[in-house]
């Protein structure tokens, strides 16, 4: 990234920063989520902070020629101004949370400095464009929010861009980089020291940590080196604090006010000019108030006790929508408490094994798949405070969704599916469900569970027809690998030994089979030729009585 700011070269490695930059956020948004107590202890900081950034990459690599790993692309790449342009607009629609929304600042401040600089008749060095850029992020995201508070990502952000102004008369854009995720590494040590809440929980700061995970991935894509970071567990962080504190607790032990009820994010499509009026009776709502974007369209957060009187400030401004409340904890866990997980199964025999996983059971599958209304009843049933949905199956993942945006408006309950699309999927998601982590954690590792699993299933032809795998007649046995026909064969089981073959040639340790209500010992049969074929292989069978499908498998 040492040319000049406008050459189409550098499309393929902002596209590399993206890439990188969302898979670290993936990796490290567990441990930002723990360490996230300020402004309030919600534990979605990490979480937060990649949706926003994955929805940026998706948006850009959506652009035709942006995407480098379309292998049959004809497409040139875009000039850099333009991918830089939808970058920051993807990031907007999709910013979520305080942190995420001020990350959409950022970017969009960025991407409109290198636009003028793409503009400009006369050339100017790439260092310089990028620290001009990340100043002016810095300016932007200050402005952004109602009342800035030293000691968070927007201290880190402002420790960086100095770094690079610093550094850009004389280097270029790696060293540029490599000064500014330095710099951030620095202030981010130094988080507790700026703010009371920090000190005490002793943590750095949520947001600045993820800041810098973006910067990080930045100076490994353009030097191929991996910064040494912070230490990846909540204890770790915990430093001595010295010198002043900026933001002490209050006098005489008096407990704190207590925090808002709700956080309310929105889109708004508003004029220039109706921003300030709405920024003033925001601020006199509530805080952790941030509106950011441009051009007729913002995205606004802000945590407050009145939500309704929140979106009414929206329709005075202009128009809103993608309204989402979500109550805060201190609420929510005074009413609430506890996470229930629900779970669709296919056939009686998988009811048993989900229920005493400890889900609540809806039953579903071909030919009785539950509604939103059944879904719904059994989400928000009782008086926990967050749902986890597993619908494991593909044409009910979009159900779960709606019910789950319907219970969602309640304002009192956190939902979030996991969107499994099998049967075995889901089993192996409640496997490592785990109550005591947070919900951002608890569904990040049922998510990344469920999605390595390699899933398979063996069905019968009921009619003449064309499938992936050649032409089938009535009777014949149909193998599924990921939801596709792979496989046709004279009967279940010679089908069910290829589909667990090639399912197998990938590696794995564990092969779950579960048998249908139509299986008549071929689960058996199979169970017995894989201990013989891969002695190294552990299998475990279950009666899932599902209809339709004599067997199921898995490989993790």
């Amino acid at each position: 990234m040492e040319g000049t700011p406008g050459e189409t070269s550098e499309v393929p490695a902002l596209v590399r920063f993206l890439d990188e930059a969302t898979e670290a956020l993936a990796a490290a948004r567990e441990e930002i989520d723990a360490l996230n107590v300020y402004p309030v202890p919600d534990g979605d900081t990490g979480t937060n902070l990649y949706l926003t950034l994955s929805a940026a990459r998706d948006a850009v690599r959506a652009l035709p020629g942006a995407d480098p790993d379309a292998r049959h692309e004809v497409a040139a790449p875009p000039p850099l101004a333009e991918v830089w342009a939808v970058m920051a607009r993807g990031a907007l629609l999709g910013a979520r949370g305080n942190s995420g929304v001020i990350l959409s600042q950022m970017l969009g401040a960025v991407a409109a400095t290198v636009a003028a600089a793409t503009s400009s008749p006369a050339g100017r060095r790439p260092g310089a464009v990028l620290a001009d850029a990340m100043a002016g992020a810095v300016d932007a995201s200050y402005a952004a929010v109602g009342e800035p508070v030293e000691g968070t990502i927007l201290t880190v952000a402002r420790a960086a861009a100095d770094a690079a102004a610093e550094t850009a008369p004389t280097a270029g854009v790696r060293r540029v980089v490599t000064a500014a995720a330095a710099a951030a590494r620095e202030a981010l040590r130094h988080t507790p020291e700026q703010l009371a809440v920090l000190a005490e929980a002793g943590v750095v700061d949520a947001g600045g940590r993820g800041l810098v995970v973006v910067l990080d991935a930045a100076e490994h894509v353009l030097t191929g080196r991996r910064p040494v970071t912070a230490p990846a567990t909540l204890a770790t962080h915990r430093i001595p604090v010295v010198g002043h504190v900026t933001a002490p607790a209050p006098a005489g032990g008096a407990a704190r006010p207590a925090p808002p009820a709700y956080e309310v994010v929105y889109l708004l499509r508003a004029p220039d000019d109706a921003v300030p009026a709405l920024r003033r009776r925001l601020s006199g709502l509530g805080d952790s108030l941030v509106v950011v974007g441009g051009d007729g369209l913002w995205k606004v957060h802000v945590h407050v006790d009145d939500a309704g009187a929140a979106v009414e400030a929206g329709l005075a401004a202009g128009t809103p929508s993608e309204i989402a409340i979500t109550a805060l904890p201190a609420t929510a866990e005074a009413e609430r408490v506890g996470r229930r997980v629900v779970a669709v199964a296919a056939g009686e025999g998988l009811e048993r094994l989900f229920a005493e996983a400890g889900a609540v059971v809806v039953p579903g599958g071909p030919g009785r798949r539950p509604s939103a209304g059944m879904l719904l009843e059994a989400m928000g049933a009782g008086d926990v405070a967050e749902v986890v949905v597993l619908p494991n199956d593909a044409d009910t993942v979009a159900t779960a969704e709606l019910a789950a945006g319907t219970l969602r408006q309640r304002g009192d309950v956190q939902v979030v599916v996991v969107p499994t699309r099998s049967q075995v999927q889901g089993l192996a998601a409640l496997a490592v469900h785990e109550p005591a982590r947070t919900l951002a954690a608890d569904v990040l590792e049922m998510t990344a569970t469920a999605r390595h699993v390699r899933q398979g299933a063996v069905t019968v032809a009921a009619r003449r027809g064309m499938t992936m795998a050649g032409p089938c007649e009535p009777g014949d046995a149909l193998g599924v690998i990921a939801g596709d026909f792979a496989v046709v064969g004279p009967d279940v089981g010679t089908v069910a030994r290829e589909v667990a073959e090639r399912l197998l040639a990938g590696g794995g340790d564990l092969v779950t089979l579960v048998a249908g209500q139509e299986d008549d010992g071929t689960t058996a049969a199979l169970a017995s030729y894989l201990e013989e074929q891969h002695p190294a292989v552990d299998v475990v069978v279950y009666d899932g009585g599902q209809d339709r499908y004599p067997v199921l498998l898995s490989v993790e």
